[in-house]
């Protein structure tokens, strides 16, 4: 299980200090599918990369199955099983597909058949890939893809994915809605993913709403999402007012 207790983040700006995230408790259950979702700039990324360790909070603890791992580096977190796909991942020049796969499955002797099944889990064929090379040649949507499949061939406890969706195309995002869909079945790992698509709302067990650093709602997707359009409504004068017209 995860569990955040009271954590905050806060950057200096001038002489004072900006919350990020302000005082957030939350728990995870083991096997759950927990959706981030809320405005931009609200504190869902760096609630997510303090999870992994890429953000250090100025208060609070996280504690992953028991242990505190409010200190502990990325590596290690890594090692326990926490797994992270970044919204705009980093490209690795000289490095190939192949070999980014059997890095990240920790298995030297990994095989193609292997290499293939993540690939196509994520919309891309195994013979046009694994000798092609993570760097500059790649589409944004195709290291994104790339990614995801090195997270799956990890095999983490606790896969951690920055808006998946961004920058793929509408079939790849079915394929990889269905990845999602039955990486949760098989109830081998909890899933946090940020996202601001229906579609991946409606797979969760759990949406969170984070905005302004806070939790402002939680629940199942049929109560939570009435309530984001309705944030959504109440935010925009033009909006509220064809709403009300219908």
């Amino acid at each position: 299980m995860l569990e955040l207790k009271h954590l905050s983040y806060a950057v200096q700006e001038g002489d004072g200090q900006l919350g990020i995230l302000n005082d957030i408790s939350l728990s995870v259950a083991d096997g759950s599918l927990v959706v981030f979702t809320g405005p931009n700039g609200g504190g869902k990324t760096t609630l997510a990369k303090s999870i992994m360790g890429l953000v250090q909070p100025t208060a609070g603890e996280i504690f992953w199955n028991g242990e505190n791992i409010t200190h502990l580096g990325i590596t290690d977190r890594a090692r326990l099983g926490i797994s992270y796909g970044f919204q705009q991942p980093p490209r690795f020049k000289g490095l190939t597909v192949r070999k980014l796969l059997t890095l990240a499955s920790g298995d030297e002797r990994l095989s193609k058949d292997r290499c293939c099944q993540y690939l196509t889990r994520v919309g891309l064929c195994a013979n046009d890939y694994l000798d092609r090379e993570v760097d500059a040649s790649l589409s944004g949507g195709e290291v994104k893809r790339i990614e995801i499949a090195t997270i799956l061939a990890r095999q983490g406890k606790l896969m951690i994915f920055d808006e998946p969706e961004a920058g793929i195309d509408l079939w790849s995002f079915a394929r990889l809605t269905e990845t999602f869909e039955q990486l949760h079945a098989a109830g081998g790992a909890t899933m946090i993913i940020i996202s601001h698509q229906e579609r991946i709302i409606s797979l969760a067990d759990e949406v969170i709403v984070v905005g302004e650093g806070r939790l402002r709602h939680r629940g199942a997707p049929a109560e939570i999402l009435p309530q984001i359009l309705s944030d959504t409504l109440g935010g925009c004068p033009v909006l509220t007012k064809e709403a009300k017209a219908l």
